[in-house]
């Protein structure tokens, strides 16, 4: 996210494969501090070394590791090394100055300028080829001050640049590599060794049963509880001797009145439709293995083409629901429905990359990409959209098993526990606690450059968080329709969807405590692209609250007595 000072260097390593080179100069660096415009590459370098900026380098379409020697005799491994460490006025040192002894002196900087690279590879013989394939590649990042760069030797006393530096200073980048040749490891497994610089993957293994196991609990005991309660409600309500509708029948002729701003609701609904199937087809496809890691962008890919394909499913139920609710305006509905979230995602991008151009990142998306995404859009999405539209508002409306009155039943007072914010905050907690573990490592993929490749446990908690989201909004609803509210539209919406919330709120809590972040620039880019996430997570799960809770509604006014 942060442009990284390394960027600016603009030689990297080049080499033959099986060809073990030592100590190979790369390219050099000057700054004259006398000079403003180099005082202020080399100020950006000593900044970019105390926020601990990385390197992430591939290979082969693999990520490069760098493993070190930690307590207990063990490894700890990274898919990224530092380009330097610093030694502050108090002689702490931080970060990776710990690993080095000789990384002593105080408000110093120390860069690391040089690395040993060791690339292991599989030879096998295909039909009349020997082919060898990469399987692996590490690196151990080391700092070295060169004299001469005619003469380099690669040892001796680390690169030094401290804080207060005011004169010329030059830094060779050199490198050496190894080939290892490993008949052990296949290419089809290759991998496997990336789990070594995953930290955390026993806590997450650990972390995610649990979750899985206290779900499960709380999800059994919110269907007992309902199913025995409507079981004794529905037998009270249909005996013959009861003259007196009381409790959830008492509103069965307002329940499914149609509700205020019916047309943003239907939007909504829609569009999370759309975001729902999309986002399951892409978990799923990950889960299976069909979108690999090694395949870089297509999980991203895959998830535009499919967001573009279901526009027709987000027109027939934004349409279909909007007849439900009586609703005329049908072209004003098609064109919100193809327009508002998409609109909404696309101005933010276009910000975010607008102010990745000015940065002069090389993540910004080319003027091209983002022509060829307004064509998907206007090109496929919105005539899908339209064609879905067309066919849903053609449709017959939801069958509903009352009538409703032309006079609105008056609501008793309720008091705060049963007031709908108090439930919609309620509800929204038991989702995100399925979650928050997944999300750790889903930020941490994103903005610290991990890797995630469990999609596996990334689907399943996926399913999770729908029943839970489900079955949370069924009881809250049933709970306020017990107290005579029947204004359940948008609660069962806003119910399930309040999960976005938490999950911007530990955003929010991810940002200043995992992330060492300062630039303006870098601060909007994270809030900007974490709006995206929160819009998609908001809309999917309100739109799995509401039909659960229209499901369960239906049904159990289809099973009494009503006069």
């Amino acid at each position: 996210m942060n442009k990284d000072p390394a960027q600016k260097c603009t030689c990297l390593p080049e080499f033959s494969f099986n060809k073990s080179e030592t100590c190979v100069k790369v390219c050099m660096k000057s700054y004259d501090t006398a000079k403003e415009d180099q005082k202020k590459k080399l100020d950006f370098l000593k900044k970019g070394i105390q926020l601990n900026y990385q390197h992430h380098w591939i290979i082969d379409n693999m990520p490069v590791v760098w493993c070190r020697d930690i307590n207990g005799g063990n490894k700890y491994c990274t898919t990224g090394f530092p380009i330097g460490c610093f030694v502050p006025q108090s002689g702490e040192p931080s970060d990776a100055c710990f690993m080095h002894p000789e990384f002593n002196k105080t408000n110093t900087y120390y860069i690391f300028n040089h690395v040993d690279i060791t690339i292991t590879y599989h030879s096998e013989n295909e039909v009349d080829w020997y082919v060898s394939k990469l399987v692996s590649a590490r690196l151990e990042p080391k700092s070295y001050k060169h004299v001469d760069e005619n003469h380099l030797t690669c040892n001796g006393t680390p690169m030094e640049i401290p804080g207060d530096y005011t004169d010329k200073l030059n830094i060779i980048y050199t490198y050496s590599v190894k080939f290892e040749e490993n008949k052990q490891i296949r290419w089809g497994s290759r991998w496997d060794y990336i789990l070594e610089s995953m930290s955390h993957t026993s806590i997450q293994w650990f972390s995610i049963l649990n979750s899985f196991v206290i779900v499960l609990f709380l999800t059994g005991m919110v269907a007992m509880i309902i199913l025995r309660t409507l079981h004794k409600d529905i037998i009270r309500y249909n005996q013959e001797d009861i003259q007196k509708d009381y409790g959830w029948k008492l509103v069965h002729a307002d329940v499914f009145r149609p509700p205020r701003l019916g047309m943003l609701l239907s939007i909504l609904l829609g569009q999370g439709t759309q975001v729902l199937i999309m986002t399951f087809i892409t978990l799923f496809l990950a889960c299976l293995g069909f979108l690999s890691p090694a395949n870089r962008g297509a999980l991203m890919t895959c998830s535009v083409v499919l967001w573009v394909l279901m526009g027709a499913s987000a027109g027939y139920v934004s349409a279909k629901v909007y007849k439900s609710f009586r609703g005329l305006k049908w072209k004003t509905n098609f064109l919100l429905t193809a327009l508002l979230c998409p609109g909404v995602v696309f101005v933010d991008i276009f910000i975010m990359n607008l102010i990745l151009w000015i940065e002069g990142s090389s993540s910004a998306i080319s003027f091209g990409t983002l022509v060829g995404i307004l064509a998907l859009w206007f090109g496929i999405s919105v005539p899908l959209t339209f064609l879905g539209a067309y066919v849903g508002s053609f449709q017959k409306q939801f069958d509903y098993p009352v009538g409703t009155n032309q006079i609105p039943r008056h609501i008793p007072h309720q008091d705060f526990i049963r007031r709908p914010l108090f439930s919609i905050i309620i509800g929204g907690v038991l989702p995100f606690g399925c979650i928050f573990i997944q999300l750790f490592f889903i930020l941490n993929s994103i903005w610290s450059h991990q890797m995630y490749i469990m999609f596996g446990f990334l689907f399943l908690v996926f399913i999770i968080l729908l029943i839970t989201c489900s079955e949370a909004t069924i009881l809250l609803c049933y709970f306020h329709l017990c107290s005579e509210d029947y204004h359940w539209w948008w609660r069962a919406f806003l119910t399930s969807s309040f999960t976005a919330v938490y999950f911007f709120a530990y955003a929010v809590y991810y940002f200043f405590v995992k992330l060492k972040i300062t630039d303006i620039a870098s601060i909007i880019l994270y809030f900007g692209y974490t709006m995206i996430m929160v819009l998609i997570f908001f809309l999917f799960t309100g739109t799995v609250g509401f039909f659960s809770c229209f499901i369960f509604i239906s049904k159990i006014y289809s099973v009494v007595k009503v006069d």
